[in-house]
């Protein structure tokens, strides 16, 4: 299986006790399935699956797939092989149809020990394999010419790229062109630009607050309407911004808030944005909202 266009890293609502809001997590799959994003993915970064343990992530997985009726990535990396291969055979289990495995962290690898690592990831998995990189969580990055090597293994699918690095999305693209491989921007503020570079499509954290808008940014690559794309993602920015590298998961959520989306809360140790901040992000998505009314 290989997917393209707008994908979702779905935030995980959590109740003040840290516990997942099962019912909050259905809800929010159907508002972001509605508003047209093409595949989801729980449990990856912005879902705090570092969080987690397993049996939780495969809860969450669980939930999504039954209650979403589009393709389901799951994440499913931990800093082990064996944790990752178990919990990739979970999730496919649970009824995912995609593995989002990123990078083993906490101890640094070189790129021939994660390219061991993902070959017997993707021979152990019964679902495709997405590799993911992002280098800001990990502190690795994963070389394109390594990724030109995973690319023919038959249950490697794709990669997602979250550097923000147009150089390396490119790399990975023209290294790849020539199996059926995925390149996914993972950074909002580049989506476009990643598109017009060669990209399948995306998995945006922007996209838990204005799924409608992500979504309309490949819908006007995919028309030909490549300057429009562009404009659209220009507006785009600084809320993306916001919801990641300023605010994080706190923001990222209290902006979701804002459109009345079940987010619940960060778990801990994240703590909950102040007053300031979510009138800041109540404005950028008012903003980006009414830009895209007129």
């Amino acid at each position: 299986m290989n997917v393209s266009g707008t994908g979702l890293p779905l935030a995980t609502p959590f109740d003040s006790d840290g516990d997942v809001e099962v019912d909050a997590l259905r809800s929010l799959v159907d508002v972001v399935v509605d508003a047209g994003v093409d595949f989801v993915v729980p449990c990856g970064s912005n879902g705090e699956a570092a969080l987690m343990d397993m049996d939780e992530r495969t809860r969450v997985t669980d939930v999504v797939a039954d209650a979403a009726d589009v393709p389901v990535v799951a994440g499913t990396g931990h800093p082990s092989e064996r944790l990752t291969v178990e919990q990739t055979d979970a999730a496919a289990d649970a009824g995912a149809d995609a593995a989002l495995v990123v990078t083993p962290f906490y101890h640094e690898h070189g790129q021939g020990t994660l390219a061991n690592y993902y070959r017997r990831v993707a021979d152990a998995s019964p679902i495709p394999v997405y590799l993911y990189s992002v280098p800001k969580y990990t502190g690795t990055r994963i070389d394109p010419r390594t990724v030109q090597d995973l690319a023919t293994h038959d249950t490697v699918a794709g990669i997602k790229d979250s550097s923000g690095d147009l150089e390396t999305l490119q790399r990975y693209v023209a290294l790849t062109e020539h199996e059926e491989f995925d390149v996914l921007v993972g950074s909002g503020s580049v989506y476009a630009a990643g598109l017009d570079a060669g990209a399948s499509g995306g998995v945006l954290a922007l996209a838990n607050v204005v799924p409608d808008l992500a979504t309309e940014v490949h819908e006007r690559h995919a028309r030909g309407d490549r300057e429009a794309a562009r404009a659209l993602n220009r507006d785009l920015v600084e809320l993306n911004r916001a919801v990641t590298t300023r605010y994080g998961i706190p923001g990222l959520k209290a902006a979701m808030r804002t459109r009345d989306y079940p987010a619940g809360h960060a778990r801990n140790p994240f703590r909950s944005v102040g007053d300031d901040v979510r009138a800041e992000l109540a404005t950028l998505v008012a903003d980006a909202l009414d830009t895209h009314e007129h």
